[in-house]
């Protein structure tokens, strides 16, 4: 597909690098040459000096042949006007990256409507709600729901002293009666799809799929699962932390947030009624204590730095936190926080990268077994992926022990009427299911794709 994309910042980028990767034409417009130029060095793209707003270099750029035009410059406002000149134009679908929480609680629909937008994308909203799930779930080292929350992927840390060290996965489905199945391990740099025979190791991450319920009661069972936070400090008065906050409150937290920008936290004071907000400098060790670091069921550093989220949150777990989780944005800080045993990472700019992908991969394949969610796991080494499953798909009705499936996937759930389950080799996939695929090194667009 041909995809314009409007704005060669930070998220601008990430999508660039994905969307190429995923072998789409890829187009960017950025006002600034430098930018354009460092695109065009880095990745298989044109590029296009100018602004998006403008219909001349729009049309330089080819948005009456685009599919998808995506505008996320830092500015709501220029994002929405070129998307709608864009449509005007002639492109397919626009994306438009709408952060402001103004037009994100308020007229948000209307505007969507009347600007004929396909999508709105927040990043710090859907960051905000990738942390809030995990905070359910404090043993949980990341969380991704399918379906309504009736099937989800978690990812866990095994640590030093792991009653699952030297385990073989057999093994634990024998030991643990729970519904589950461990679908991905990621050891070092590697990342598995593990059979019945493969041998867990402290240090490894894995991903584990089931229902809700029985992830509870397998994490009951390893001793591993705790109280869900309560009384939570937040380091950075971002739009993140504004959106956390509120959800946060909004289900009966206690809430502290800690920013060194007066103008900021006046702001927040008045935006979150409830909330302690502090100004003050989080990177001091003394102003997290005094503020009561040490009686936090959670921190979370959500700072615009990520050598800071790192080293902050490495000094919040040394005083016990029980839950400490690090926004980190550049992809080789990833290895480093890990190494320090930081394991809950969020990034604003991985979760609407997958949104993205996601959303151009189901347009490439409305008519078959389209998908319905993709998420990026294990760091970005792994895909979970969930299609929609037609009566024209070859291989309804035939047990999954009959199939031939390409190496390094499996199938991890299906979902039937509501009703989410681990498969066997004796099931099968039937029309109307929704199947959860986890892949380390194919792209798939299709469920006829991870057939061998």
């Amino acid at each position: 597909m041909k995809i314009v994309i409007v704005g060669c910042g930070k998220i601008g980028k990430s999508l660039i690098a994905s969307l190429v990767t995923e072998g789409h034409e890829v187009v960017v417009i950025d006002k600034k040459q430098e930018k354009v130029a460092d695109a065009i060095n880095i990745y298989d793209v044109i590029g296009v000096c100018g602004i998006g707003t403008d219909s001349v270099t729009l049309t330089e750029a080819g948005v009456d042949k685009a599919d998808i035009f995506i505008a996320v410059t830092g500015s709501d406002e220029l994002n929405m006007l070129s998307c709608y000149i864009a449509k005007t134009l002639g492109a397919e679908n626009t994306v438009a990256r709408i952060r402001d929480r103004a037009y994100n609680e308020n007229s948000l629909g209307f505007l969507q409507q009347k600007l004929n937008l396909s999508m709105s994308i927040n990043p710090e909203r859907f960051a905000a709600e990738d942390i809030y799930n995990v905070l359910k779930v404090p043993g949980a080292a990341h969380i991704e729901t399918f379906s309504t929350r009736n099937f989800e992927i978690i990812e866990l840390l095994l640590k030093e002293d792991s009653t699952l060290h030297n385990v073989k996965v057999m093994d634990l489905r024998k030991q643990y009666k729970a519904n589950f199945l461990i679908c991905a391990v990621q050891r070092g740099e590697e990342v598995f799809i593990p059979d019945g025979n493969f041998v867990l190791q402290s240090g490894d991450k894995i991903a584990l799929t089931a229902p809700p319920t029985e992830i509870l009661k397998l994490l009951r069972s390893l001793k591993i699962t705790r109280k869900q936070a309560r009384n939570v400090m937040i380091l950075g008065g971002s739009r993140t932390a504004y959106y956390l906050a509120k959800m946060l409150l909004n289900s009966g937290n206690s809430v502290t947030i800690i920013d060194k920008d007066p103008v900021r936290c006046r702001e927040l004071d008045e935006a979150l009624p409830g909330a302690t907000i502090i100004h003050g400098d989080g990177a001091q060790q003394e102003v997290l204590l005094e503020e009561g670091l040490k009686n936090m069921d959670a921190f979370i550093s959500l700072t615009g730095m990520d050598e800071e989220n790192i080293l902050i949150s490495y000094y919040a777990a040394s005083q016990n936190v029980p839950k400490v989780i690090t926004k980190v944005n550049r992809s080789e800080f990833v290895a480093v926080a890990g190494r320090m045993g930081l394991d809950t990472l969020v990034s604003p700019r991985r979760t609407i990268t997958d949104v993205i992908v996601r959303y151009a991969r189901a347009l490439q394949n409305t008519v078959g077994n389209n998908v319905e969610k993709l998420y990026k796991i294990m760091d970005g080494n792994a895909e979970a992926l969930m299609f929609n499953v037609n009566s024209d798909f070859e291989y309804i009705d035939i047990p999954l022990k009959n199939i031939s499936f390409k190496k390094n996937l499996l199938i991890a759930g299906i979902l039937r009427n509501r009703k989410a389950s681990v498969p066997t080799g004796n099931d099968v996939i039937m029309a109307g299911d929704k199947v959860v695929v986890i892949s380390t090194d194919h792209i798939l667009y299709d469920l006829a794709d991870i057939i061998a």
